[in-house]
């Protein structure tokens, strides 16, 4: 009896660590690929998610203060920049969505930046990016993932109540 409950419970602490060990404290290379949005190769069958993060409300001051032409000093540039997409490494980092572009197309918006100013400026490693000593914040995910969200939980209440009903 004890190890039918202890299953489920070990079960869930490996997911768990396993969601953990998948997080890079890095901003990957990748995202700076002029093919980061684009649909080529594989990727034309398949489609990408809608980033969970509105970039559309975010404050971009952080970086349009700092980093400004003509010269766009690369230290500055460099620095505001990992300061505002570090929070959100976990999604622009994750191919399988859009938060990338999404992300660099608010950032020109605001900024009016040349392309690939921050592709060829900032450069630190083959892992990308050092995210390391960068605070982290809490991050505001957009109304849709919220909604999914609140639709998983109330399925799985429901679920819940009926095994509980039926039992």
């Amino acid at each position: 009896m004890a190890t039918g409950r202890g299953l489920p419970l070990l079960l869930v602490l490996a997911a768990l660590l396993v969601g953990l060990a998948s997080a890079s404290p890095f901003i990957s290379d990748g995202v700076f690929q002029a093919g980061a949005g684009s649909t080529t190769g594989r990727t034309l069958l398949q489609a990408k998610r809608d980033c969970p993060v509105n970039f559309e409300f975010q404050n971009y001051t952080v970086i349009t203060s700092r980093c400004k032409g003509p010269k766009y000093p690369p230290k500055d540039c460099c620095d505001s920049f990992k300061e505002f997409a570090c929070p959100f490494n976990n999604y622009i980092n994750d191919e399988s969505n859009d938060c990338a572009s999404t992300m660099f197309s608010y950032i020109n918006l605001y900024g009016k930046y040349p392309p690939g100013l921050f592709a060829h400026e900032c450069r630190e490693g083959k892992l990308g990016l050092s995210c390391e000593g960068v605070p982290q914040k809490d991050v505001v995910k957009s109304g849709v993932q919220r909604a999914r969200s609140s639709s998983l939980a109330l399925i799985t209440l429901m679920c819940g109540l009926v095994a509980l009903f039926f039992q």
